[in-house]
């Protein structure tokens, strides 16, 4: 049994369709599962309670923890050490390897050019700081001899239906539209994006490899370009798949940035993008994930970022 503790969301659908090609005795365990394969197994369960995890890890071999708790970092600091515990404790009980979905908010702001797994842990931000702790808890229980853990670490998202990446909301839905499309902060940056099928595919590899584990592996991401690149692309792309919501196939792209002042402005009636602003210095300066070591080991590199973008604008409505 392959177990996901927050299924059917934008990692947890595509995992679940991965892992079938491991096995066919799938959980999907989120508070509503829903099937992505005919033969998934479902629980219905709160992972805030250690009781519902307990039950939710209970008989699986391995567990994929790739739950995404709301956007507020009052909310982190109150749950996400709690519930790693009681992962971890669940696992150890049933004899389950862990595999943590993370990302790469604890690395130092100066090394955010170029991350490699060795990058300095050296948050900046209160949600860093809490996935730092929730890393190395991981790390520690592995160490000790608890639990065989191993961490799937990803850049920033994008892919079909991701509507909690930043891009997709700022730049590939008005695209999709014909609208305006809004880079935050610096569009003169190069930046990188990890595809959520590319990730959902490497997590499972990882996951089912046993000599992953007890370390982080950053996963297959995109080429680095600036977001005046990225708009370009996202726009080309768009007028090719939604022809309809253009006044002519030629039309320039519309662009513009959300500079420090607009984003503390719209920051005051959405929250998301108040709490967005914590992490500005993602977006002020390069950024670049390295993944060479995945690449190295498995032989494959992540989709390439046309060919992502147009599976993403033709999931667009």
């Amino acid at each position: 049994m392959q177990t996901i503790l927050g299924a059917n969301g934008h990692i947890g659908t595509p995992l679940a369709k991965e892992l079938a090609q491991y096995t066919g005795h799938i959980r999907l365990v989120s508070r509503n599962p829903e099937k992505v394969n005919l033969t998934d197994e479902l629980l219905a369960a709160n992972l805030l309670d250690p009781e519902q995890v307990d039950k939710a890890v209970a008989g699986s071999d391995i567990v994929y923890l790739v739950i995404g708790l709301p956007y507020r970092d009052k909310v982190w600091q109150q749950h996400w050490v709690p519930l790693i515990e009681s992962v971890i404790d669940a696992c150890a009980k049933h004899e389950s390897k862990l595999v943590f979905f993370d990302n790469v908010y604890m690395y130092a702001p100066d090394q955010i050019d170029g991350m490699t797994e060795e990058a300095i842990v050296n948050p900046a931000t209160v949600k860093g700081k809490v996935r730092a702790e929730v890393a190395q808890r991981v790390l520690d229980a592995h160490k000790s001899g608890r639990v065989q853990a191993v961490i799937a670490r990803a850049a920033d998202f994008y892919g079909p239906n991701c509507t909690s990446s930043v891009i997709h909301e700022t730049v590939i839905v008005p695209a999709a539209k014909g609208k305006t499309m809004r880079w935050l902060y610096n569009s003169s940056q190069p930046h990188n994006f990890t595809f959520t099928l590319d990730a959902a595919k490497a997590t499972t590899q990882l996951g089912n490899d046993p000599d992953s584990y007890g370390r982080v592996w950053h996963l297959p991401t995109s080429e680095a370009f600036t977001g005046k690149q990225w708009m370009h692309k996202i726009w080309t792309s768009a007028g090719s798949i939604h022809p309809q919501n253009r006044k002519s196939s030629s039309a320039a792209p519309k662009m513009s940035t959300l500079n420090g002042f607009m984003m503390q402005a719209i920051g005051l009636f959405i929250p998301d993008l108040k709490a967005l602003h914590k992490m500005r210095y993602q977006y002020q300066n390069a950024y670049r994930l390295n993944d060479s070591a995945f690449v190295a080991r498995y032989g494959w590199q992540a989709t390439d970022a046309d060919e992502a973008i147009a599976q993403i604008m033709k999931a667009v409505e």
